[in-house]
């Protein structure tokens, strides 16, 4: 019943206000109807000659010059009031929508589209994939001697004499496999991931591969923050002997195909966030300058193999990434 009455309202309200607008067109329709009838009839009656009086012809043409006018003024009446009506109609639906309009913003207002929001959850699930396993990382590498610091003179550092200190757990440590330096650039799959936490473990007692895997953490946790994640890269594949090229120290066109990431959309967020953000560009520098170094010292022990197994991981990705923002493969 409420909506019928909904319904029967606004239909009512635009009946009473084209009725004036009818009534005054009526009048006006006819009185002119009754001037013309009189005048023409007049005419007709007391202008003509008594001889022709039963002519046909002049009979029709009479009934002709009294109605054909009439009818005209009455098809004016009537198109009148079918635009005074599509008026008051097209009033009320502006009226209508605007209310409407009115309604949902304020209903909607401080709360967000459930599309929307989803789409929102789901970049958000996306993006803690990786800072999940990053950050389970960062609680591991606390439990294991933590490498020098980074953040002053790295050069410095490396030049420093060796002092006569107590052995540490770096020293007592097996040499790192190509297996296990492998696994750990490309860092556990999920929180889940027992074996690749292990060769993380095992790789941050070597002290070149741990500033490596810091390095490289520190990008990739940079790089989430705008959407870009290594996963979602499809890069051209280098051939393993590019890479020994690299290794060699060579540099130019002779490894250009080693900057193998073609996606704009990734390459254009880089960049912005490398002219941008000082802090991104200096990780950035420092992660290309030590992946360069271990890549260099391990190149000439592993085998192709082994090349075009590392040139798949995460590390190396943002390694191809990063150099080919910053003009390292030019």
């Amino acid at each position: 019943m409420a909506d019928a009455e909904e319904r029967q309202g606004p239909d009512l309200g635009l009946f009473h206000n084209a009725s004036p607008t009818r009534s005054r067109t009526s009048l006006i329709a006819v009185g002119l109807s009754a001037v013309w009838i009189v005048v023409t009839g007049a005419v007709l009656l007391f202008g003509g000659g008594g001889e022709d009086g039963g002519d046909p012809l002049r009979l029709i043409l009479g009934v002709i010059a009294v109605f054909l006018p009439v009818a005209v003024i009455w098809i004016g009446a009537v198109t009148a009031d079918s635009a005074a009506a599509v008026r008051g109609e097209a009033a009320r639906l502006r009226a209508t929508v605007d209310t409407m309009r009115q309604s949902y913003l304020s209903q909607n207002r401080g709360v967000s589209e459930p599309g929307l929001q989803k789409r929102l959850d789901e970049i958000a699930a996306a993006q803690k994939k990786t800072e999940t396993a990053l950050a389970t990382f960062a609680s591991i590498r606390t439990a294991t001697p933590p490498p020098a610091p980074e953040s002053t003179a790295p050069a410095a550092r490396d030049e420093q004499p060796t002092l006569a200190l107590p052995d540490q757990a770096e020293d007592r440590a097996p040499p790192l496999s190509n297996a296990d330096l492998i696994g750990a650039l490309q860092f556990p799959q999920t929180p889940d991931d027992v074996e690749g936490f292990r060769t993380l473990r095992r790789a941050m007692q070597d002290r070149q591969a741990a500033q490596l895997i810091t390095a490289a953490q520190d990008v990739l946790t940079l790089l989430s923050q705008d959407g870009v994640y290594m996963d979602d890269l499809d890069p051209d594949r280098a051939r393993p002997d590019v890479w020994r090229r690299f290794a060699a120290g060579e540099r130019g066109r002779a490894i250009a195909t080693l900057g193998g990431v073609r996606d704009r959309e990734t390459l254009a967020r880089t960049v912005t966030r490398m002219r941008k953000d000082t802090i991104f560009r200096d990780a950035a520098h420092h992660f290309l300058r030590r992946f360069d170094q271990v890549f260099a010292d391990w190149a000439p022990n592993a085998t192709d193999t082994e090349i075009a197994d590392l040139a798949d991981t995460r590390t190396a990705r943002a390694f191809m990434l990063l150099g080919r923002v910053t003009g390292t493969f030019d």
